[in-house]
């Protein structure tokens, strides 16, 4: 089963020949979750081999514009591209802050665009201390007013009592939960667990049980108990080897820092984790004081979490991609070494536009 995750924005602030604006695309089964989407994300869509059509959710960091000003575009061009029948489909799930369904609703409606597929969003409630106290601001109710037609559906995900994520999707295969992070803007970081697989049978016991090969071997490896012929039942536990863990992905937004402790759970030996790095180490302080983190600080989160891989992003314009235009490559890599001196030589990914990443099956 494969997973990858394509980097199609790997700029900060603003797109430009180097780099795309924040956007993102994981792979499943078939399936392309995108995660945010900046400026120019469906050019970059169709200058990569992903299929813009079978993007089914979207998810949204945080709501600055660098992150969403591409989103009513890519769906405006998704509705011209859709088929006849697109009304008939499931909606296209969007994620993201409170204010997420103002800002689409208000763009599509002003824009007079009118979307040929069912879309959803569902609203993430922050709390006050993601952000400066002088930045927060209350969206709830902006899209509730007298006279306003209706919006579309959705929900409003708050954290639940003594909660510290919140679980957005959940079926037997996987669960997604948001994280709460600290930005000048409430931010959110994302995490894609899939469940266990069941372990592989151990054909010598299903032998010596008197089992024979066939439909029973399916039914004991989906974790359903068999009766032999004899009377005897088996179940799978006699015969399964140990689960297998799941893959687990984290899509971090922009932050300084999550809050609280949430981040190093969730994240617990991640196969990969996705995080910005805006400013390099020597700029720390500016960094913080812009909300943004700098390799040394995504390090640091993937060494206490023990992520198997990290990928750094989200860079500021002036770190131009290797081979680059007048680029010495110098700043560049010594983004990477600053990484990998936190993580003791662990090797440190810097994500560059239309770079793939594998996430392999564990074994």
């Amino acid at each position: 089963m494969s997973l990858e995750i394509t980097f199609l924005g790997t700029g900060a602030a603003f797109p430009s020949p180097a780099r795309g604006a924040s956007a993102l695309v994981l792979r499943r089964e078939g399936q392309c979750w995108l995660f945010d989407c900046g400026e120019g994300t469906q050019t970059q869509l169709m200058r990569s081999h992903l299929r813009a059509a079978r993007i089914t959710k979207i998810f949204i960091t945080h709501l600055h514009g660098d992150h969403i000003f591409g989103l009513p575009g890519l769906l405006c061009t998704l509705s011209l591209q859709s088929s006849p029948d697109a009304s008939s489909k499931a909606p296209v799930d969007i994620y993201g802050p409170l204010g997420l369904r103002s800002f689409l609703w208000r763009s599509l409606e002003l824009s007079h665009s009118q979307l040929l597929f069912p879309y959803a969003v569902h609203e993430l409630v922050p709390t006050p201390d993601q952000c400066p106290p002088e930045e927060f601001k209350d969206f709830s109710g902006w899209d509730r007013g007298e006279g306003l037609p209706q919006g579309p559906p959705g929900r409003v995900v708050e954290l639940e009592p003594g909660e510290d994520s919140y679980v957005l999707v959940e079926d037997e295969q996987l669960v997604v939960r948001a994280f709460r992070l600290f930005h000048r803007v409430p931010s959110f970081g994302f995490v894609l667990e899939e469940k266990p697989r069941p372990g592989k049978l151990d054909v010598q016991k299903l032998k010596d049980l008197g089992v024979p090969p066939g439909p029973l071997y399916g039914k004991l490896k989906s974790g359903a108990a068999v009766v032999l012929e004899n009377g005897r039942m088996v179940s799978p536990r006699e015969v399964l080897e140990e689960p297998v863990p799941g893959r687990k992905v984290c899509v971090l937004g922009d932050c300084s820092a999550p809050l609280g402790d949430t981040a190093l759970r969730l994240c617990w030996q991640a196969d990969l984790l996705v995080h910005e790095a805006t400013l390099g180490d020597s700029l720390g302080d500016t960094a913080r004081q812009r909300g943004h983190s700098t390799p040394g600080t995504a390090a640091e989160l993937a060494r206490r979490c023990r992520a198997r891989r990290l990928v750094l992003t989200h860079f500021s314009q002036r770190y131009r991609p290797a081979g680059q235009h007048g680029d010495t490559d110098t700043e560049v890599t010594e983004l990477r070494r600053q990484a990998e001196a936190v993580l003791a030589g662990q090797e440190v990914t810097l994500a560059e536009d239309f770079m793939t990443v594998e996430i392999p099956l564990r074994k």
